[in-house]
């Protein structure tokens, strides 16, 4: 007789043109045998202000992506993309309640982890490293500021289009990652589920003395307390899953 599937299943609502989520969530959960990670895409190709750029984050699509990740009997749903950072954190607590609502299952978003993990853990002065344009940036930091976070200390790219964001370098993130750090904050953020900074972390943590979280890492965070499961098992790939305050 086969034993049961004990597996946390934890499903990720993923931007239809980004390359880099579900390879490094794979990569942050190597090892952890009791979890897995599912995905499912909605259309995103550009990241701005306009009404078309926008328009993509409309909840129908969402929220039918999300219906298809609850076939799979998934114990929490996280929308794995950062657009609550500029549209406001009170967009995603929205669409974190329609997907309950829809779906059955716990969910959250990366925007609202970040949030939850600034509050749980005390940082209030943010490092924000992000690939998007400078309009996108400065939205981010006025809804950020308006929560009670000071994002003065800040890099970007100039990037509008999904797909790039996957092609900056390891060495372009670290020199961001090291700019921020340098005008003192109680951590770095970098921004953007198809930037590939969690695997760069702990190395970069290790060198400037300051947690780095990645948006990646902290939405697996949040479906990890959402899902019941411990951390215990991933304190190797960062600060981010440090039970106790660092």
């Amino acid at each position: 007789m086969a034993e049961p599937n004990e597996t946390t299943r934890l499903g990720m609502l993923t931007p239809s043109s980004n390359s880099v989520l579900e390879p490094a969530t794979a990569h942050l959960l190597a090892g952890c045998a009791q979890v897995s990670a599912h995905f499912s895409r909605f259309r995103v190709t550009q990241i701005g202000l306009s009404q078309a750029a926008l328009g993509q984050f409309d909840p129908e699509p969402i929220l039918m992506a999300a219906e298809l990740l609850a076939d799979a009997r998934v114990a929490a749903i996280l929308w794995n993309g950062t657009s609550g950072a500029w549209l406001g954190f009170d967009a995603d607590e929205r669409l974190r309640d329609a997907i309950e609502d829809r779906t059955g299952c716990l969910a959250s978003t990366a925007a609202l982890a970040f949030r939850d993990l600034f509050r749980a853990r005390g940082y209030r002065r943010i490092g924000l490293v992000t690939p998007y344009t400078g309009d996108v940036q400065r939205q981010i930091q006025a809804n950020w500021e308006a929560a009670g976070l000071d994002c003065a200390a800040e890099r970007h790219c100039g990037l509008s289009e999904n797909f790039a964001f996957a092609t900056v370098g390891p060495e372009a993130i670290a020199q961001m990652v090291r700019a921020v750090a340098a005008e003192g904050v109680d951590a770095v953020a970098i921004v953007c589920t198809n930037l590939a900074g969690a695997a760069l972390a702990p190395a970069l943590e290790a060198e400037l003395g300051v947690p780095v979280l990645d948006s990646v890492a902290v939405t697996l965070w949040k479906g990890l307390d959402l899902a019941g499961c411990t951390h215990a098992d991933l304190a190797a790939r960062g600060r981010v899953f440090a039970e106790a305050r660092p």
